[in-house]
């Protein structure tokens, strides 16, 4: 994507977390690059080390509040060029401790009624993350974690106060969304798909925030309820800022510029939604979610309409054979039309190694 909008002739940027490849040095169609490198996962106050241009310099303060001042220092500068800007905050990511005292404050006696209670997962013990919390401090974490989701929004609004000021709010694409959702205690796991061995695909790990605004360009206050992914993300930010995607390239993803207008309805859009993470492949319709495991399972599907908080596993169900079957086969006739054979999931351990909690490949 950078590489594309450079060539559309936009200025380029990252500021943040990267997290898909080398921190400490720049990526390939980057104009500027501030990479929080060694300060993550998080660091909150205190000296640290980021990548700026492809030297290590040493910052004082509260990471995200780093990251913020160099993504306001990048769209404030003189530069007449539109840009294109990657900002990528450590938090709300764990550990959930040492927060800003302030708003941690604004959560002590919060009752937290948004997060079921008594809930277990039946379908894999816990992992990563979700052994870092102690069940018996749980509420504290929650406290910890709210706060971190109310300094992302301080982080956001300055970012947008400063866009706004440089007289470049509009016209400007802003998006807001993550690589992943997260479990606080739903289903009893904390973190994400890699809570639990065997990987999950639990609706609180795998559905993101996604908000987009273009004052005088798209309408405010408009709610969608279409499956879209980051796959689609793509293809919009493409359409949107001009930018021109190989002829010869076969992308998964569809543009969702028609639906975001409102005098364009954008025609059908697709009635289910895939995913992948590590070995674990899903299919989602808006009634059922199927999870396969590679090779050899265990695999699930949910009847989302009867049981929302997936706990009942009906893949070996005599009277959802068919649905099973179904869902299977579309799986299996995605993945072969999208995947690369070097690069599939499937592969797991096979595959080069990126970190060191890859949990597929325990």
């Amino acid at each position: 994507m950078p590489q594309l909008f450079q060539e559309a002739g936009y200025r380029t940027g990252l500021a943040g977390k990267w997290h898909v490849g080398n921190e400490d040095a720049p990526a390939p169609g980057f104009d500027s690059w501030f990479s929080a490198g060694s300060a993550y996962p998080l660091l909150h106050e205190g000296k640290r080390e980021f990548c700026n241009q492809g030297r290590m310099e040493s910052f004082s303060g509260c990471t995200d509040e780093i990251i913020a001042g160099e993504a306001v220092n990048f769209v404030t500068a003189n530069d007449e060029r539109p840009f294109f800007l990657i900002v990528g905050l450590t938090a709300p990511h764990g550990p959930w401790s040492g927060h800003p005292q302030r708003l941690a404050e604004l959560y002590r006696d919060a009752a937290f009624g948004d997060i079921p209670v008594n809930e277990s997962y039946p379908f894999g013990g816990q992992a990563l993350e979700s052994l870092s919390v102690d069940r018996g401090r749980q509420r504290e974490a929650r406290i910890q974690y709210y706060a971190a989701v109310s300094h992302v929004d301080e982080n956001v609004g300055r970012l947008l106060e400063a866009v706004d000021r440089a007289g470049k709010l509009d016209g400007t694409l802003v998006v807001y969304t993550s690589d992943h959702g997260l479990n606080c205690g739903h289903h009893g796991i904390w973190g994400k798909g890699n809570g639990t061995l065997p990987l999950n695909m639990l609706e609180e790990s795998i559905r993101v925030p996604l908000i987009l605004s273009c004052p005088g360009v798209l309408p405010a206050e408009t709610r969608r309820d279409e499956m879209v992914d980051h796959l689609d993300l793509f293809q919009t930010l493409a359409e949107a800022g001009n930018a021109k995607l190989p002829s010869r390239a076969e992308y998964p993803g569809k543009s969702m510029w028609p639906l975001l207008l409102e005098s364009q309805r954008g025609g059908p859009w697709r009635d289910i939604q895939f995913g992948e993470y590590g070995t674990v492949r899903m299919a989602r319709t808006r009634r059922y979610k199927l999870v396969c495991r590679h090779p050899n399972g265990p695999h699930e599907l949910f009847d989302l309409e009867t049981d929302p908080r997936e706990s009942r596993n009906l893949f070996d169900s005599r009277s959802h054979r068919a649905v099973a079957s179904e869902l299977s086969l579309l799986v299996k006739r995605h993945f072969r039309r999208y995947s690369r054979p070097d690069k599939n999931g499937t592969l797991g351990a096979t595959l080069p190694r990126h970190n060191m909690t890859e949990a597929w490949r325990v």
